[in-house]
């Protein structure tokens, strides 16, 4: 709500009121979760500021099969464009995308190697990988995409490492008889689809922040509005979804139990913060490009 020229969260506990300060000049994202209701002349004075404003699912990740999403973007002139603007200077060159989907399938092995052999919270869980067999499976991956010539084949090179990645994690956790199945039916597939799905709401968030239209995917179809959410999204489902839902998965936890450890596992691998941090060295690409 507004009040006094201010932003303010208010709460209600039984018979008092609790507000807190929001500073709208240093706030570049607000996301309202389930149950929050806004004012009107807090809207304005929050566009005023060039705020983003998201309505989400429950945690703060929008939950995509759970509820639409909505986003309201400032009616403003001032607001930066550099990331567009960078993206675009690489996009409508097919080479150059290409280029760029090959780093961001490198991040995301980046992102995974470091995450699986050094998280002690998995380990805990049951989930420990051989270093030996888990670097000659990126190198392998990592030579796969150096070699592919085309979006296609870079495509067909990340659907034969998933398979790889999703038999060693089953095999980890001794979960038996596991085939990927999209339409779910058992606890991994289930938490699998759940957890990919917090990731791309993770995805949408940062690509909304950053002005980027969803539409401008480098590597999933072109044909499909929301593609780059899952080029963005692909950088931190492997390392931190993946292998939970298998170890979850074999412990036969509840779906809300699942989600919570996905939640904890976003903030602390600070999964939002690689995502802007790869989206925007991206974005920087139409200055170091070679191609022309």
């Amino acid at each position: 709500m507004q009040k006094d020229g201010r932003v303010l969260y208010l709460t209600q506990a039984q018979d008092e009121y609790q507000y807190w300060n929001i500073p709208i000049a240093n706030t570049t994202c607000l996301l309202l979760g389930t149950g929050t209701s806004i004012t009107q002349s807090a809207v304005r004075m929050l566009a005023s500021a060039g705020v983003l404003i998201g309505f989400t699912g429950g945690g703060a990740t929008p939950l995509f099969m759970g509820a639409e999403i909505e986003w309201m973007t400032p009616q403003s002139e001032y607001r930066p464009t550099e990331y567009l603007q960078g993206w675009m200077g690489f996009w409508f060159d097919e080479a150059k995308r290409l280029v760029v989907a090959k780093h961001f399938q490198q991040q995301r092995l980046d992102y995974l190697q470091r995450i699986w052999l050094t998280d002690r919270e998995l380990m805990a869980a049951g989930f420990v990988v051989g270093q030996e067999e888990l670097d000659a499976l990126v190198d392998s991956q990592r030579h796969a995409i150096e070699q592919a010539t085309s979006t296609q084949a870079l495509l067909t090179a990340e659907a034969l490492a998933s398979k790889k990645l999703y038999r060693l994690s089953a095999q980890i956790c001794g979960y038996r008889g596991f085939k990927r199945n999209h339409e779910g039916g058992d606890p991994a597939n289930d938490f699998l689809n759940h957890g990919n799905y917090l990731a791309y709401g993770l995805a949408a968030t940062t690509l909304w922040a950053l002005g980027i239209p969803h539409a401008f995917a480098v590597m999933h179809g072109k044909t499909r509005r929301g593609a780059l959410v899952f080029d963005v999204a692909d950088l931190v489902k492997d390392a931190l979804v993946l292998p939970w839902s298998f170890a979850l998965g074999q412990q036969g936890v509840s779906e809300q139990e699942f989600r919570q450890h996905c939640i904890h596992n976003f903030v602390r691998h600070r999964a939002l913060d690689w995502m802007f941090d790869c989206v925007k060295r991206a974005s920087e690409f139409s200055k170091q490009l070679p191609l022309a």
